[in-house]
């Protein structure tokens, strides 16, 4: 068991990406608005993403090569897209999951406005996103990868135990029937929540290349990872994600369904209200269990995020440049950083936008990852016997559909 345990890595960093907005902020308010009404849009949409996920690990351990590296062999024009596509959202991705962990940190462990060194105008959320920045810099910068990955189990375990343990006491306080009757949304509103719902459920699928990259990294660390352990890892990984993502939307319902709450979209303001909420519902005992379950969540998804983009900024172009970056990563980290700093201090009221542009981004950009994944992981520059099965094509087809249909469906509400 402890040799297997041993053996995750990447599957988990994936995992700790994923479990983060699309689960905490999205799947929660998905229970409290439709009660369980969702869940086939979070299967579905699980199920339709799975293979484009997993061509990243498959062809990096099959390969010894990151998708990145694939990219450039369906053509420099293919690598070039995703580092454009990537540059543009990079900030927005990691501002939305710092600005929700900061409001976290600002409501669990205390207001920090009196380091604000006599500028008024710093709040105690601006404060704690830097805070938050500079320790996961920190660890980066010090342990590299090998540290990612020891830590990463800690905190999966962690939000696990405790979300699951949250989830568990608030059925056992639910004294209502459970209704689960699925609906389709039918008005622009909910039509744009359904779409930033699946948009990042599990997650947005340009996290295929960062798992690649992190499965590379896991077999420099470990001296081998053979694609039944990267495919192993994976699934592990990834089933951990869909059961959270129903866990919170379980949470949204227990707890908020019908309670007439509206959130705001300042980062503070939210999570006082995400924890508020379940503390008046289950008792102040419980506010340790969720403040734990939903700081690991976001903490999880801020400090992979943080390592991943510049991971895959800096192999791009060392790819498109035909030469090794020293310093690249340490560049990519700090710019990543401090834009992050900057969106976040002028759009620090607007959390909501910032989490929707986001996540309506990610989904709408799936399908060029769809396809092209697909494309990598069928043709020759992958090895015969591990390219898809022909339930694994047809299911691809599926997905390519699915995604293509709903970003259309989306795009004619614009």
């Amino acid at each position: 068991m402890l040799s297997i345990v041993k053996k995750l890595g990447p599957g988990l960093l994936f995992a700790g990406a994923a479990i983060g907005v699309s689960h905490l902020v999205q799947s929660t308010r998905a229970g409290a608005d439709f009660g369980l009404g969702l869940l086939w849009a979070l299967l579905l949409v699980n199920v339709f993403k799975y293979p484009f996920f997993q061509f990243g690990p498959r062809y990096a351990a099959a390969t010894g090569e990151s998708l990145l590296e694939g990219y450039q062999k369906l053509g420099k024009g293919v690598l070039i897209a995703y580092f454009i596509l990537n540059l543009a959202t990079m900030f927005t991705i990691q501002t939305a999951v710092t600005i929700v962990t900061a409001g976290l940190a600002h409501s669990i462990f205390g207001d920090l406005s009196f380091l604000n060194f006599g500028f008024e105008s710093i709040s105690s959320v601006e404060i704690w996103t830097v805070i938050i920045l500079m320790v996961c810099l920190f660890i980066l910068f010090l342990g590299k990868y090998s540290t990612l990955d020891k830590l990463i189990k800690i905190i999966i375990v962690t939000l696990t135990i405790s979300t699951l343990t949250a989830v568990s006491f608030a059925f056992i306080e639910f004294d209502k029937p459970i209704a689960l009757l699925q609906v389709l949304p039918d008005n622009t509103t909910e039509i744009i929540f359904l779409i930033a719902f699946m948009g990042w459920m599990p997650a947005p699928l340009d996290i295929s290349v960062w798992h690649s990259i992190w499965a590379i990294e896991k077999k420099k660390d470990e001296g081998s990872f053979t694609p039944k352990q990267a495919l192993l890892d994976f699934n592990i990984g990834y089933l951990g994600a869909i059961i959270l993502g129903i866990a919170f939307v379980c949470l949204g319902y227990f707890i908020m369904f019908n309670t007439g709450e509206t959130f705001s979209n300042k980062a503070a303001v939210f999570s006082n209200q995400l924890i508020d909420l379940y503390t008046k519902s289950l008792g102040s005992w419980a506010f340790v269990i969720i403040g734990i379950a939903a700081f690991t969540t976001m903490f999880s998804t801020t400090i992979t995020t943080l390592d991943a983009s510049p991971r895959a900024m800096t192999k791009s172009l060392e790819i498109l440049y035909q030469k090794s970056l020293k310093n690249g990563y340490l560049y990519w980290i700090l710019i990543l950083a401090f834009g992050t700093i900057f969106i976040f201090l002028a759009f620090a009221s607007e959390m909501g936008l910032l989490v929707k542009i986001a996540t309506i981004l990610s989904f709408i950009t799936a399908p060029f990852y769809a396809i092209i994944n697909y494309k990598l992981i069928s043709s020759k520059h992958t090895p015969k016997d591990w390219r898809p099965s022909l339930k694994l094509h047809i299911l691809s087809w599926m997905g390519i559909l699915f995604l293509f249909g709903f970003s259309i469906w989306y795009l004619t509400f614009l």
